[in-house]
């Protein structure tokens, strides 16, 4: 018994990403998820539009952080301003007496909900107009995460194990003596992944307006490329673990330390604005993170291009520099070995006689 136990430590000492996912992971996840984990926002960003505007701006007090104030602005400004995510909430002043009205986006939920109780508290000074979800209904804004979340678990999870399968069964070497590129191989071997996880966004986003009421207020094409180029992305860090890993079980590992953090870190459940600094810059390395900006302006705030140009560009940096290096990867492991230089035995005088 003793030698088996010590037999077992020392085949996890050799296994490095095994004792990675037993130390230092649990140690990542608690430093970085119980800063992360925060449903309560303390600032949202406001804009004060209207004739009053200068007056008002001075009352208003946390969690509305005045960062423009406009008095030749109208209330279809802050519409466009909320439309582009350039404020989470705009108070509109007129000339009347009575409560200044707060256009709050509703589609960001949680910070939604904190400008909607602030406003309720001011005894009728502030008045809230929720949009884009009047009745701050949780299945308005999971659905749009939950269409990146699962097109993420099939480019990530699926394509790993998939392609490890092969190299334990030995079908990948057979292509190193074929006459494919390591791109041909890699668009060969994720295109079928794309297909399907294509098919599953459509069959998501489709079921979720259906079943929960979510509406699709925006341009199906900008999802369509944002969707692309999201897919890119993770089937891009499949085929990367694929080619670190020896095995499923590995390839499994390496996946589900990448998708955690994707999960919890990319506003999906916690808001971004409410984590700390240093971890909300984790969040921003992620590309989910930036699909959830895509998809939840497209569907519920009917967004302009304009205003989703920046999670665009850089999902399309990440797709080219991911892609990029699975293909440089990959290029390593289809390449023929170079032939051992046999050397020759010299020949002895002896032996030659």
């Amino acid at each position: 018994m003793w030698a088996m136990i010590l037999k077992e430590f020392l085949e996890l000492r050799r296994d490095r990403r095994t004792m990675a996912m037993i130390i230092a992971l649990p140690l990542v996840l608690l430093v970085v998820f119980g800063y992360a984990a925060n449903f309560k926002v303390t600032d949202v960003p406001t804009q004060v539009v209207g004739p009053k505007a200068e007056q008002v701006a001075t009352q208003l007090k946390a969690p509305f952080d005045v960062e423009k104030v406009d008095p030749s602005a109208t209330a279809d400004d802050g519409r466009e301003a909320l439309r582009s995510q350039d404020a989470g909430a705009v108070v509109v002043t007129t000339d009347a007496a009575g409560p200044a009205t707060v256009l709050i986006d509703g589609s960001n939920l949680f910070a939604a909900q904190s400008a909607a109780a602030a406003a309720a508290a001011t005894n009728g000074t502030l008045k809230p107009d929720v949009l884009f979800n009047p009745d701050l209904k949780t299945s308005w804004t999971m659905v749009p995460a939950l269409v990146g979340m699962i097109m993420a678990f099939i480019g990530t999870i699926i394509t790993a194990i998939g392609l490890v399968r092969e190299r334990q069964a030995g079908t990948l070497e057979q292509l190193a003596v074929m006459p494919f590129k390591a791109s041909d191989v890699i668009v060969g071997k994720i295109a079928p992944y794309f297909v399907l996880a294509a098919f599953d966004m459509v069959l998501v986003t489709v079921l979720g307006c259906l079943l929960f009421g979510v509406p699709f207020a925006g341009s199906a094409l900008v999802l369509a490329l944002g969707a692309a180029l999201f897919l890119f992305c993770v089937l891009g860090i499949g085929v990367l673990i694929s080619s670190l890993s020896q095995n499923q079980g590995q390839a499994m590992q390496m996946a589900l330390m990448t998708m955690m953090p994707q999960i919890l870190l990319s506003g999906m459940i916690f808001p971004l604005s409410a984590m700390a600094a240093g971890v909300r810059w984790i969040g921003y390395l992620f590309p989910l993170t930036y699909f959830n900006m895509i998809s939840n302006g497209v569907m519920l705030r009917d967004a302009p291009l304009s205003s989703l140009a920046l999670p665009l560009g850089v999902l399309a940096g990440m797709a080219v520099l991911v892609f990029t290096a699975a293909v440089l990867r990959f290029r390593r492991d289809l390449a023929p070995s170079a032939p051992k230089a046999t050397v020759e035995q010299p020949v002895h005088a002896g032996a030659a006689r």
